[in-house]
């Protein structure tokens, strides 16, 4: 996935147009993720009839308002528009969060040869190795709308936590993907803590202490002034 968009720029669907332009940026963004690549252009009328069901679609899986979690799903529109003015107002219909290649990015073409789109529109879904997962989703889409991603995402083979059912879990909501971990981590601690301070007790209690290879040793005492440093300072710290 990320090496077919490897040295190219990416940009982003929203006012500034943002530029993902290095290789770190990619990554992040389309790693582990199902990609569609949307050919189509606005002079072409049944890609502008496709546009809103295509829009919702992406919407229903990626947008906060509809899941808790976005799916791994990536939109980039390939536009094979006659000009840049063509382009512009054809962004406009899709999605904020989609991406898209500039106008003058002769790649745009490449990848019309590089999956053999001759009908428009035309959603090629990718796998995240860039294999071919079908070669035209449009009339999947129609069809199915949202429900069709499940089938992509078993037969690609990715993980998915994103859509993990909430009651394979202690609680209903968790922070992040990596919550159990963080939960079992801080238990660990803290059973370290309880085990730590009963044996701080115990050496208070019977006037000796464990030592690192679990031997007692006698602390012993003096008299006077010695014998009240003793009590201050007698125990070790682990």
């Amino acid at each position: 996935m990320v090496d077919l968009f490897v040295d190219r720029v990416l940009l982003k669907n929203n006012k500034e147009q943002d530029e993902l332009d290095t290789e770190r940026e990619i990554v992040m963004r389309l790693q582990n993720r199902i990609l569609m690549l949307f050919f189509a252009s606005a002079a072409c009328e049944r890609c502008q009839q496709f546009t809103p069901t295509l829009s919702n679609f992406f919407k229903r899986l990626t947008d906060e308002f509809y899941v808790d979690r976005a799916a791994q799903l990536v939109l980039v529109y390939i536009s094979l528009d006659q000009t840049e003015e063509e382009q512009e107002s054809f962004l406009k219909e899709l999605p904020k969060r989609c991406l898209f290649l500039a106008y003058e990015d002769p790649y745009r073409r490449e990848l019309q040869a590089m999956f053999n789109v001759e009908e428009l529109p035309a959603v090629v879904v990718l796998r995240p190795d860039c294999s071919i997962l079908t070669p035209n989703a449009a009339e999947e889409i129609l069809c199915l709308g949202p429900d069709c991603y499940r089938n992509w995402q078993e037969a690609a083979e990715i993980i998915d936590r994103n859509f993990l059912i909430n009651e394979d879990f202690e609680v209903k909501s968790m922070c992040s993907w990596s919550d159990p971990m963080r939960r079992l981590k801080y238990r660990v601690e803290d059973e370290k803590k309880k085990s730590k301070k009963k044996h701080h007790d115990r050496g208070w209690g019977g006037g000796g202490e464990e030592d690192v290879n679990g031997r007692m040793e006698e602390v012993h005492h003096g008299d006077g002034d010695q014998e009240q440093k003793d009590k201050i300072g007698g125990f070790v710290k682990y």
